[in-house]
């Protein structure tokens, strides 16, 4: 009982603070949605067609750094804390140059993304726009993705809320201050979301910044400016090795998803709007179960150094069990009232009468996904990551297949995609699964 009271006390104390602020910056991102979607659906979709293939470049950078959250993990589970350090500074002094260049990408090289993605020339220059004007936001992001793996492997989380809070109401001031131009502010639409994204990604970095010179005693795994100054690259090199499987496996998760949306450019340009609206919801969900996946994700690897195969399989079946609520609560949530949930993005009836069945399916997407999350981290806590990176090659080329044969053969359109998504999700949660229980150590 003593051995079950700690490690889920621990898993907890890591994954709760992660959630909350996560959700808390997902229900900005709602907002945010909310205030474009009804205001014009065409702005829904050219903020589905931009933020998709930026966040598939902005993920890569935090995917990358798990090799060093895995290697800390597993130096703390040695009790080897010195190691720890030199993985840390190592990430901190050399993560940030892929987010510099990602800048300039998507400073001047937008418009040919969104060519390749067939969006149309009513949604080009909105694209462009929030792609621009969101862009210095990469100039930040090498640090935070460091330093969210400082916080986690440290067991210190907590800063994570109020960075989260201060972020997102920040963020939804300013949306409805430059959005809809209130109180002498210019109306700036779809520009005043980006604007005011960026400016609050900014200040809550600033807050980060602060905790991290306040409450150093807390991070034990941070290392000091002197070290951070001194850092060789080879333990950097030797995280990013580890790192680029699952970085590779994201950004074809995330590519795969753009294929979707092109496939859905082909249908209509509202597609993309109606496929981003019903997953957003899902996000909110898919947060939650993702914050149990990075508690997951150091336990195991914290198990995976100590050699302690009993603890952990008992974090990735308890991290198993509890995702599965989450899927649960949210089927049944949606399933009772998807026209009210839709409802919040567009006041469209028709789209919203259409969308019913498309928000069920992505809730009951939610099982398949929570066990890919939660077991996929335990099999990378245990230092395996070209598994999954395997597993997501499958998984991209079938979902595209299967969508492209459900739109354009079986003329099933939206409805094919999520067909095909849903497919994707549980084949691979079942092969994950088995690779889980065949790990020895």
């Amino acid at each position: 009982m003593l051995f079950k009271t700690e490690y889920k006390n621990k898993l907890v104390k890591i994954f709760v603070p992660i959630m909350l602020s996560n959700l808390i910056a997902q229900i900005q991102m709602f907002i945010d949605r909310i205030f474009l979607g009804r205001m014009d659906i065409l702005l829904m979709s050219a903020v589905g067609n931009a933020t998709a293939p930026m966040w598939t470049t902005m993920s890569f950078v935090f995917s990358l750094s798990m090799g060093a959250s895995i290697l800390i993990s597993q130096s703390v589970g040695e009790k080897d804390i010195e190691k720890a350090k030199d993985y840390a500074a190592s990430m901190i002094k050399f993560h940030n140059f892929i987010p510099v260049l990602l800048f300039f990408f998507w400073t001047f090289c937008g418009p040919l993304v969104f060519k390749l993605m067939g969006v149309s020339e009513n949604v080009m220059g909105l694209c462009v726009t929030y792609t621009r004007i969101y862009a210095p936001v990469y100039l930040i992001t090498g640090l935070y993705a460091s330093y969210s793996v400082v916080y986690q492997t440290s067991n210190f989380t907590k800063p994570l809320v109020a960075y989260g809070i201060i972020r997102s109401v920040l963020n939804i001031i300013l949306d409805y201050l430059l959005i809809f131009g209130k109180f002498g502010f210019p109306r700036m639409e779809i520009a005043g979301a980006a604007l005011g994204t960026t400016i609050a990604e900014y200040a809550g970095a600033v807050y980060l910044f602060y905790v991290t010179v306040t409450k150093k005693g807390k991070f034990f795994t941070s290392p000091g400016l002197k070290r951070i100054l001194s850092a060789k690259i080879k333990p950097y090199l030797s995280s990013v090795k580890l790192g680029i499987p699952t970085a590779f496996e994201d950004l074809l998760w995330n590519a795969g998803n753009l294929c979707i949306i092109r496939i859905l450019n082909t249908i209509d340009e509202k597609a993309a709007g109606i496929y981003s609206m019903v997953f957003t919801v899902e996000i909110l969900f898919v947060v939650v179960i993702g914050s149990i996946g990075s508690g997951t994700l150091t336990l195991t690897g914290e198990a995976t150094g100590a050699k302690d195969h009993k603890l952990y399989r008992s974090v990735v079946k308890t991290a198993v069990k509890w995702s599965f609520l989450v899927a649960a609560f949210a089927l049944i949530f949606v399933s009772i009232f998807p026209r009210l949930t839709l409802s919040l993005f567009t006041t469209d009836k028709e789209i919203i009468e259409m969308s019913v069945i498309y928000i069920i399916l992505v809730a009951t997407n939610l099982f398949g996904k929570s066990g890919n999350i939660i077991v996929g981290s335990g099999i990378r806590g245990y230092g395996d990551t070209k598994w999954m990176l395997f597993t997501q090659i499958l998984g991209t080329v079938g979902v595209i297949s299967l969508s492209a044969l459900f739109v354009f053969v079986f003329k099933l359109g939206i409805l094919g995609v999520f067909v095909a998504v849903l497919c994707d999700e549980a084949i691979r949660a079942v092969i994950n699964f088995i690779r889980f229980l065949r790990i020895k150590f």
